[in-house]
């Protein structure tokens, strides 16, 4: 495991490259006997570094559960990472596209808890008893390290590569769809450019958020009630440019739409 002033200096790095929209050089070509363990440091205090700054937690991602990820990716294990408030945009926004390192888009569902959800042994029943509302979202993700042979060590130390989400369209009852089935077209530019179905994500969206709760447990962590739980994408990330116009049709629960100028 690396030592704690060098896993301070990875943090304050991701942070200044956070402002600077420069992204760093890849973590395991420096480190390259660096851990899982040691990334998850990394983001907690990459996390504390924000919420020292002010930024105020919102939530957590759960990213890579579904093949498509994993095969676009070539990392084939989930991570997670964590939502300050200030991330979540509304629907029918405009977005700086230069505020992102080369942005791309994912299509998810996002479970705002009502109840607290807590592991080692929570259940995807735990997670619909806990769930007021289930909401079409759209993951914005950033990269604050180059992506060349990008591991799943560097992705977590890099908040997973959160940059923002849109969330939008019809809030629903978990109870009131059959989340396996919530379809989506995502389009760029008027162009169909992925379809997907929420069962991609390990055969339910909720089973994502299982897994977070159980992940963060031996951390003493829960997944709080009024928190904002990203599941995961059921496409491949699409890249986006400045000018573009990106659109998410999600059937009975409405649409996204949000353009990056």
């Amino acid at each position: 495991m690396l030592d704690d002033d060098t896993i301070a200096r990875i943090a304050d790095e991701l942070v200044d490259a956070g402002r600077s929209r420069v992204p760093v050089p890849r973590l395991t070509q420096r480190y390259p006997k660096m851990t899982v363990e040691d990334s998850y440091r990394v983001q907690q205090l990459w996390r504390e570094r924000g919420e020292a700054a002010g930024r105020v937690l919102g939530g957590h991602k759960i990213g890579l559960t579904s093949k498509a990820m994993q095969y676009a990716t070539g990392i084939t294990e989930p991570d997670y990472g964590v939502i300050f408030k200030d991330m979540i945009l509304e629907n029918g926004c405009t977005v700086a596209w230069k505020q992102y390192s080369h942005p791309r888009i994912e299509v998810e569902l996002a479970f705002l808890l009502k109840e607290d959800v807590a592991g080692p042994d929570a259940t995807i029943f735990d997670v619909l008893r806990a769930t007021e509302y289930v909401v079409p979202a759209l993951e914005i993700l950033d990269s604050r390290i180059e992506m060349e042979g990008r591991t799943i060590v560097d992705t977590i130390s890099d908040n997973a590569a959160m940059g923002a989400m849109v969330v939008g369209g019809t809030p629903v009852k978990p109870d009131d769809v059959d989340l396996r089935w919530v379809s989506a077209i995502l389009y760029k530019n008027q162009t169909v450019e992925e379809t997907g179905v929420a069962a991609g994500v390990l055969n339910h969206p909720a089973q994502g958020v299982s897994w977070l709760a159980n992940k963060i447990a031996p951390h003493g962590d829960v997944l709080k009630a009024g928190e904002l739980i990203l599941a995961g994408s059921f496409t491949r990330p699409m890249w986006v440019h400045a000018g573009d116009t990106v659109f998410a049709d999600y059937g009975k629960l409405g649409t996204i739409t949000c353009r990056f100028e």
